[in-house]
């Protein structure tokens, strides 16, 4: 079998992809995969150390602005994705794929478009619970459109769209519990709560940790912080008696992070499609604090859908303190019913064979 995935511009759409290629590869050893993604995106810096064959295509998006220049930009990128369905066309008719899936970003609407108007059959992957402008344009065109999120299912036409959840999650879900703490001298006997702002960090996240670190004294649990890089040296310049505060570790950046995740029992950070996969497959309670920089507030309606199951708690970002992050994290961490409950609600919203799932759909195209 001979896959096309498309798809980039943000690790949201990137990873996802990659870890449906890897259960493929472990499943069918002989299928073949293109990947193609935007010059300028993420995919540059993260597919060619894969090995997965890889080509982009020049091609920007919409400025949201009505000024003048915003305008000229606009008209370039329309030029652009005409220019690049073309290219798209050469790349899918040299591939001569079986099927084409798209992920999300520029790219995947002129690669999946094209490979529409070929005849070729063609699957785009929604991650969060609200789509994104490609998705919505290439939904008109596509054979079926796969969700992660139920709360997705309704802005998409019913008789194409079915709930797989993301393949990201079929990739943690075979992590086992070990002693990775200890590697950041933290007891792996102790509960443990995981912060994490991304791999860039967070501001306000890093703000409130900086009044938090004090509060965390003599609690019955433990604190691993990643911090991001941009962030780490501030807190190292921080007048702070680390000595009163063993039972906190602050890092740069966390390698392992679903080896990580499986060794703790509370997870806080932002509320991306991936990071929610990842805890979900793996049944973790969490507090999520929706960026408000993302396209359509997307992290917001993905962990209200969470807040509703019962699976996490919510701050949003504005309100977000100190006091007001360690009051949250005791309410859950010293109730146990009140943790085994949304980490029960954590494991139903999971779907852990999300490449299967979106396999099936596959193979139902392809008749294979």
């Amino acid at each position: 079998m001979k896959i096309l995935v498309t798809g980039g511009g943000t690790g949201g759409h990137i990873y996802p992809a990659l870890a449906y290629v890897d259960y493929v590869k472990q499943s069918d050893p002989t299928a073949e995969f293109m990947y193609v993604g935007a010059k300028r995106g993420l995919e540059n810096k993260i597919l060619p150390p894969t090995g997965i064959p890889f080509k982009t295509l020049e091609i920007q998006g919409f400025k949201r602005s009505l000024n003048l220049a915003a305008t000229k930009d606009n008209l370039k990128t329309v030029q652009l994705f005409l220019k690049s369905i073309q290219e798209a066309k050469a790349i899918v008719k040299e591939f001569a794929p079986d099927v084409v899936i798209g992920t999300g970003g520029y790219a995947s609407g002129a690669v999946v478009y094209a490979a529409a108007k070929l005849k070729i059959p063609t699957i785009i992957h929604e991650q969060n619970s609200v789509p994104g402008v490609t998705n919505k344009f290439l939904s008109r065109f596509v054979n079926k459109i796969a969700v992660a999120f139920p709360d997705a299912a309704g802005h998409f036409p019913k008789e194409k769209t079915a709930l797989v959840g993301n393949p990201r999650a079929t990739s943690v879900v075979t992590v086992t519990p070990s002693e990775i703490l200890r590697d950041y001298q933290l007891d792996p006997q102790k509960p443990t709560v995981l912060i994490f702002g991304g791999s860039q960090g967070a501001y306000r996240l890093n703000q409130a940790m900086l009044e938090a670190f004090p509060l965390f004294h003599g609690k019955d649990y433990q604190v691993l912080y990643a911090s991001g890089d941009r962030y780490y040296a501030e807190i190292k310049e921080q007048k702070i008696d680390w000595s009163q505060l063993p039972n906190v570790s602050v890092q740069p950046y966390i390698d392992k992070m679903a080896e990580v995740m499986i060794n703790c029992q509370l997870l806080i950070g932002r509320a991306g499609a991936t990071s929610i996969a990842e805890f979900t497959a793996l049944g973790l309670p969490a507090i999520l604090i929706p960026s408000p920089h993302v396209t359509n507030d997307q992290q917001t309606k993905n962990a209200q859908s969470l807040v509703k199951a019962g699976a996490v708690k919510m701050l949003t970002d504005a309100e977000l303190n100190g006091k007001l992050l360690v009051d949250t994290i005791d309410e859950i961490m010293q109730d146990d019913p009140l943790r085994k409950q949304m980490a029960q609600a954590s494991k139903k919203e999971g779907i852990p064979d999300a490449s299967q799932r979106l396999h099936a759909l596959v193979n139902e195209l392809t008749k294979k």
